[in-house]
């Protein structure tokens, strides 16, 4: 059964972590993506000149966006970019297709250079320069614009670390040469060159590995979510006492006005924040100093969010898919789509509960609760099976996590939801019948996992309210660690579990 790189291409996982690539998943994307500040902050030599080498192109860009009008054609010649799919990273939830960086990126990106940050490359107050800033005022340039972006900037070097590996370890069978757009920038015609390399190649394009050193999961170490929290610390650490107090009387100024029993909202508070940094535009700066500071954490948090990624997507699938195959005749027997999708389901339930599997789900003790998470395992047990699996389709109705079928007459859906989800109770009571008549068809599993017993209460609460109680198309996850039975004492079912 093949899922990762090193199934598909005939070498060892311990060669992939030997040379520091992540042996990624080549059935859909694992949730990770590159810092662009792990290059800045890193000790390597090869990455902190990625970073200048990218700082440098930004630089080309503000030059360029001061001089006056950029027309059509050198915007998409210098600012859109393709997506770099091959490198199987990002939110895709099956293979690896998300967006391109088009025109919508390309206007964003060119008029927050020609604005807001005028500075760029040349500010004063912290240490470095950095691409991140520009997602963290105006709109239209995002986390996954900044990740794209980042890949797109660095190519040349994933190409060469790719080509190397591949070189060393690789047969020579699994591989050709590849003639790749938009490798490396050309500052003397201005002009974005192709150039060749032999890389493995995979139904007919060729695949991009990765250093686990440079990845992140969730976001970014300079972003505006985090910004948005820490901006009360960032504001007092302004150093002149007159400027410090004419930000926050402005702040006050631009939240809406209290009124008997209503509290400012955080999405108020987020938008009188933006309006602040735009006028304030050096907050901005002392920010991402604070970032610099503790560039250190940014290096210890990737690390432990790569590890819970890898123990979660490739670790545990690896066990959920030998269980899958040595114990049950999954990937033989002629299952129709509701079978098929009840027995990976509890599999999963099983792996979860009684096979160490919800250890993945927590870091430093606490929950990781990604309705995500558990999606992206359940698609990768489906590899190999008749089945087909689309997901997040949307009839008009609303989206649904899976549809399951064999055929137009065998459908099946399966939906993932987390017992702390706000709208559970709405979701239940009524998505999952609309859902049915959307797709025009009977089946539908519904998969609830809890993390506390509070959760697990609310849930079987919620169930009976609704006289759902008895359904056994809604099937309870058990994520909780504090009442769990060593996986040594445990013995592993042949047959389906209840």
């Amino acid at each position: 059964m093949k899922i990762y790189f090193s199934d598909f291409f005939g070498c060892s996982p311990d060669d992939l972590e030997d040379y520091g690539a992540l042996d990624i998943s080549l059935i859909a994307d694992l949730p990770l993506f590159i810092d662009p500040f792990l290059l800045f902050n890193s000790r390597n030599p090869a990455y902190q000149g990625l970073h200048a080498q990218m700082i440098d192109y930004m630089a080309f860009l503000k030059d360029k966006a001061e001089a006056g009008a950029v027309s059509a054609s050198l915007m998409k010649a210098w600012y859109r970019f393709p997506e770099v799919k091959q490198n199987w990273l990002g939110f895709s939830r099956f293979g690896n297709k998300g967006r391109a960086l088009g025109m919508k990126f390309a206007r964003a990106l060119h008029d927050n250079l020609n604005t807001v940050f005028k500075n760029f490359g040349t500010e004063r107050i912290q240490a470095g320069h950095h691409i991140e800033k520009l997602c963290l005022i105006r709109s239209g340039v995002g986390r996954d614009n900044i990740s794209d972006f980042t890949t797109n900037l660095i190519k040349a070097y994933l190409l060469e670390y790719t080509e190397r590996f591949a070189k060393t370890y690789l047969s020579r069978s699994v591989t050709r040469k590849f003639n790749v757009a938009k490798s490396v920038f050309n500052y003397s015609t201005e002009t974005w060159e192709t150039r060749q390399f032999r890389l493995p190649e995979l139904r007919g394009d060729f695949v991009l590995l990765t250093p686990e050193d440079i990845l992140t999961k969730d976001d970014t170490w300079i972003s505006q979510q985090n910004l948005y929290r820490t901006f009360d610390h960032i504001a007092e650490a302004v150093p002149n006492d007159q400027l410090r107090a004419q930000i926050n009387n402005y702040l006050l100024s631009v939240l809406p006005k209290k009124k008997k029993g209503r509290t400012v909202t955080v999405e108020e508070k987020h938008t009188a924040i933006l309006r602040v940094l735009e006028k304030y535009p050096m907050l901005v700066d002392y920010y991402i100093k604070d970032r610099e500071e503790h560039g250190n954490e940014a290096v210890k948090a990737s690390l432990e969010k790569v590890e819970q990624a890898k123990g979660l997507f490739i670790e545990q699938v690896r066990i959920l898919v030998k269980l899958l195959k040595e114990h049950t005749e999954f990937y033989d027997l002629a299952d129709d789509s509701y079978d098929a999708a009840l027995k990976r389901v509890q599999f999963m339930k099983h792996t979860i509960e009684n096979n160490d599997g919800y250890r993945m789900f927590y870091v430093k003790g606490d929950p990781v609760e990604r309705e995500e998470d558990l999606q992206k395992i359940y698609r990768l047990t489906w590899y190999g099976s008749r089945f087909e699996v689309d997901t997040e389709v949307n009839n008009g109705r609303g989206p649904v996590d899976f549809k399951i079928s064999d055929g137009k007459a065998d459908k099946s859906l399966v939906e993932f939801k987390l017992a702390s989800n706000t709208k559970l109770r709405d979701n239940l009571e009524n998505q999952v019948e609309i859902y049915k008549k959307a797709n025009s068809t009977n089946k539908a599993l519904k998969v609830i996992t809890y993390f506390t017993r509070e959760q697990k209460e609310r849930v079987l609460r919620i169930l009976e309210q609704l006289k759902l109680d008895k359904d056994k198309s809604i099937i309870l996850i058990d994520a909780r660690k504090d009442n769990k039975t060593s996986a040594s004492r445990v013995r592993i079912p042949r047959r389906r579990a209840n």
